[in-house]
């Protein structure tokens, strides 16, 4: 016979704090008297990019600043104790690099029984995440399907334009026109060459297992920074308390490699002034949703340059093939690191103005089988 829980048994088995570590809304719990953080929870922490550690015991002023339309709205519920539910536009303070300001739904509330009270906020912004990351997945899957098609049409007719060119060559009889047949091959090289990189995320087997991000973003900084050893600086910001995931770090470099390349590139015109900038940075997310299923960890990559920007016409288009904000660009660094990351269950998405642009790859912790059978639908 199934015994069923009292209601004192399932109080008695009920954490506060882990019910609010699963919300997906940011909330603190301050003092009244002194306004300092007593506790974050953990959608707080992705919020900040950093661990609770590091705000617990600030004060309000240091995690949002002390001026604008929150603390209007602070100083209203200290004095009247009025729950406060507005829409605000919450400027972020020194806590976090970026600084930004976003737009947020913000409810202030007492907490009865104790001199505290409670701050939740969402992103308005947020709204659109999910929308987004489907978008962006459906877009990768369809990138594949086009390169995938797109490489074995014209691989074949490629071969039957080389072969012609090679004896076309070894027969012509004056030597000046030789030089034709040799652009003509050197062509079909270069593109039977593009083709391969094309066909590259099929063809790679991937090699899984235990992989240390701050590893892979070290040898992509070393090997950017070999290729541009003055005028570029890369600093780094990493959450060094990130644990070892499952994944191929060859095929992770490269997906970095690619996006860290290609800003070098756009940067161009800041080495030669000695002020281009390219920042890493790594933290954690937890309970967070992608591509429509819940994980419990995955870490924040963020790759963020002080370039000119990528030209609004094609933002919404970097991923696809052959998309190029360089006039000698090929179009397929972002194709590729997009099928790469998508290869561990990840995304990657990007957000930019004149003189920022950010990527953001976000890769769930999980296991070897969920790679592999991530792998085995997408191929």
């Amino acid at each position: 016979m199934r015994m069923i829980p009292t209601r004192a048994a399932s109080a008695a088995l009920f954490n506060p704090q882990e019910a609010l570590d699963q919300m997906p809304n940011s909330v603190l719990i301050v003092d009244k008297s002194t306004l300092a953080v007593i506790y974050a929870n953990t959608a707080a922490e992705v919020f900040f990019k950093s661990s609770r550690k590091s705000f617990v015991g600030c004060e309000l002023r240091d995690l949002f600043g002390d001026d604008g339309p929150f603390y209007e709205s602070l100083e209203l519920f200290q004095r009247t104790g009025i729950t406060q539910r507005v829409d605000i536009l919450l400027g972020v303070g020194s806590l976090r690099l970026d600084q930004k300001e976003c737009k947020a739904y913000l409810i202030l509330s007492n907490l009865e029984g104790a001199d505290l009270f409670l701050m939740e906020w969402f992103e308005i912004d947020q709204r659109n995440k999910s929308a987004l990351e489907e978008r962006l997945m459906m877009q990768a899957r369809a990138n594949k399907d086009l390169m995938r098609n797109l490489a074995h049409e014209i691989k074949n007719p490629l071969g039957g334009i080389k072969g012609a060119a090679q004896l076309l060559d070894y027969e012509l009889p004056d030597p000046s026109l030789k030089e034709y047949t040799k652009v003509m091959i050197k062509e079909v090289d270069r593109l039977q060459l593009l083709v391969e990189r094309l066909l590259a995320p099929q063809k790679k087997q991937k090699q899984v297992s235990e992989v240390n991000i701050h590893e892979v973003l070290e040898r992509v900084r070393s090997v950017v920074l070999a290729e541009f050893p003055k005028g570029l600086n890369i600093t780094r910001f990493y959450d060094v308390s990130m644990p070892d995931f499952v994944g191929d770090k060859e095929l992770l470099i490269q997906a970095v490699l690619n996006i860290v390349h290609n800003a070098a590139q756009i940067l161009e015109d800041r080495i030669k002034e000695g002020d281009a900038l390219i920042q890493l940075q790594t933290s954690i997310s937890r309970n967070i949703t992608i591509a429509k299923k819940r994980f419990k960890l995955a870490l924040n990559i963020h790759v963020i340059d002080n370039g000119p920007g990528i030209p609004p016409e094609i933002i919404d288009h970097v991923f696809l093939p052959l998309v190029s904000g360089r006039a000698s660009g090929s179009g397929l660094g972002l194709t590729l690191a997009q099928s790469f990351v998508q290869m561990h269950g990840g995304f990657i998405s990007v957000q930019s103005v004149p003189g920022k642009t950010e990527f953001h790859i976000q890769i769930p912790y999980t296991s070897a089988d969920f790679i592999t059978s991530i792998d085995s639908r997408s191929s």
